[in-house]
């Protein structure tokens, strides 16, 4: 907006010829800037537009960034856009002040142990007629309580049964139940808690030895309850097998690889850098597939011949696998952190970088 308590300073100060052309150069300029603004708003309605037809008639209730995100959303379906245009849009503000939720209380399916505490004998009785105070009620709290775990020796008798009149017949015996650990000191609910402490818990193996031992007093070695694990992760592979079927047969796969120390018996002392590959979709299953090593035959085989969309990052070893139909897509976070590196190696060109972003 133009000040015109400024042009009439300007106007007094200077010269008239001078004036006259600074004046005429600046409404050249606001002419210019006013016909960018509708040439920008004009081709910002030309891509919505374009990209109401790209994701069908749904998207016309999409905001313009929803629309721009839907861009950067690889393999997005006609039933996710309508479903995103049928959503009751967010009021704002998103934040409010929270109101301080007071007391938590104790989950109602746990449950109540009752302790009752009686009154002192001073209280039982009224301290002017002396007449015995009758109950008229408890002043009711609630504790989370803790029973520690409690190990025991489950006896299993298996019947045997033999007729006396026909001993040729032999004896029968009652069939043994079936156990994760064959022929095994522990019962099939320590070997799952072991499983579920170290994976869902993160309590190593070496600390879970040393809890038995000072528990129950029985010395079982990490090379034990290792057995254990891997018996366990045996049983377990036809279900890992069906979620990557499932996955495979989808058109959309997310693929990324972390390193991983295993300790290896070969002398050096040092542990093996191996690598665990995930592959996911978003609200999906994630599988991992354990590999000593970090080459291209761990994607190949674990993809095979899928055709569809594989985000992942740079690297070469996911190059050259799969179906002839597979379409590699790039990751965001792997694009930017290049430059990011290319702005630590040259400085000078932060500048750049950052009036891109504006």
């Amino acid at each position: 907006m133009q000040d015109p308590e400024l042009v009439n300073q300007l106007k007094e100060r200077l010269p008239e010829a001078l004036f006259e052309k600074l004046n005429g150069s600046l409404s050249i300029d606001r002419d210019r800037l006013r016909f960018a603004e509708y040439k920008v708003r004009v081709l910002e309605e030309r891509l919505r537009l374009v990209r109401i037809e790209k994701y069908g008639p749904g998207s016309e209730k999409l905001s313009d960034a929803q629309l721009e995100l839907l861009e950067l959303e690889p393999g997005v379906s006609s039933a996710e856009v309508e479903a995103e245009s049928e959503r009751a849009q967010l009021k704002l503000p998103l934040k409010g002040a929270k109101k301080h939720p007071g007391r938590q209380e104790l989950p109602a399916h746990l449950p109540r142990v009752e302790k009752l505490i009686a009154c002192t004998p001073e209280q039982c009785v009224c301290g002017n007629c002396g007449k015995e105070n009758s109950v008229i009620g408890y002043e009711k709290s609630e504790q989370l309580d803790v029973k520690p775990a409690e190990y025991f020796v489950v006896v299993t008798k298996r019947e045997k049964r033999a007729c006396k009149d026909c001993e040729e017949q032999g004896v029968e015996c009652a069939p043994a139940p079936v156990r994760i650990i064959e022929k095994g000191l522990a019962s099939d609910r320590v070997v799952i808690d072991t499983v579920v402490s170290k994976y869902a818990d993160h309590v190593p193996l070496y600390r879970q030895s040393a809890i038995l031992a000072r528990e129950t007093g029985i010395d079982l070695s990490r090379a034990t309850l290792d057995g254990w694990v891997m018996r366990v992760g045996e049983l377990l592979r036809p279900i890992s097998g069906a979620m990557a079927q499932e996955l495979l047969a989808g058109n959309y796969i997310q693929a990324d690889e972390t390193t991983v120390g295993v300790q290896m018996h070969d002398g050096r002392g040092k542990n093996h850098q191996a690598y665990l590959w995930q592959y996911s979709r978003p609200r999906g299953s994630v599988v991992f597939d354990f590999r000593l090593g970090r080459e291209r035959e761990g994607p190949r085989r674990f993809l095979g011949n899928f055709e569809g969309l594989l985000q992942s990052d740079g690297y070469g070893g996911y190059d050259h696998i799969g179906g002839k139909g597979i379409v590699h897509a790039a990751c965001w976070a792997h694009a930017r952190r290049k430059f990011f590196d290319a702005v630590k190696l040259n400085p000078k060109i932060k500048h750049r970088f950052e009036s891109w972003c504006k």
